[in-house]
């Protein structure tokens, strides 16, 4: 969360600065990933793309505090990521032939990258093997940091549906942990 400097920081941004927008950015890219992850797996990078292009459009429209830029930033990545599963419906892929090692791109950081990354993936999936509406409240709860009436406004059930969801995911979770051997 940026705090209170987010008022001054979009204008900033509104008003054309990079660096105010990159901050932006840095700030909700991570999480809006992590959300994605689990919503639309595999596709996270491609939605977080054209949701961040759904941004910059906006942007200068957009009126609020940061917690409706939150939520702004999330509901217009739930609404790419069901564009995405409609399409995908309609227009099913096939999958291409297997590809070498040798062919795969790498880099020398990869395995320390996946090494600082490991928790986290861990996370995910755990959040992952939830119903769905139990994964995307405590990912819209948890990660994108948004109060119980944002969620419900983004998911269409009422607050009190959004807090039975979170507890009986957050109680999954305790369930799933404990069964992997996972100590807190």
């Amino acid at each position: 969360m940026i705090g209170e400097e987010f008022a001054d920081l979009l204008a900033a941004a509104q008003g054309g600065s990079e660096a105010a927008f990159s901050r932006l950015w840095r700030n909700g890219n991570p999480a809006l990933l992590r959300y994605l992850r689990v919503i639309a797996p595999g596709a996270e990078e491609d939605i977080a793309a054209e949701t961040w292009v759904c941004v910059v459009r906006g942007l200068s429209s957009f009126t609020g505090e940061e917690q409706a830029w939150r939520a702004w930033l999330f509901t217009t990545a739930r609404r790419r990521a069901i564009d995405l599963a409609r399409h995908r419906s309609r227009r099913p892929e096939a999958a291409l032939d297997e590809f070498t090692a040798a062919q795969l791109p790498s880099s020398e950081d990869s395995a320390e990258a996946a090494m600082e990354n490991l928790s986290t993936a861990a996370a995910i999936a755990l959040v992952a093997e939830l119903p769905r509406l139990q994964a995307e409240v405590i990912l819209l709860r948890v990660v994108a940091g948004l109060d119980t009436e944002s969620v419900a406004r983004m998911l269409c059930k009422s607050p009190g549906a959004v807090r039975v969801a979170a507890h009986r995911g957050l109680r999954r979770l305790a369930q799933l942990t404990a069964e992997a051997g996972v100590t807190l």
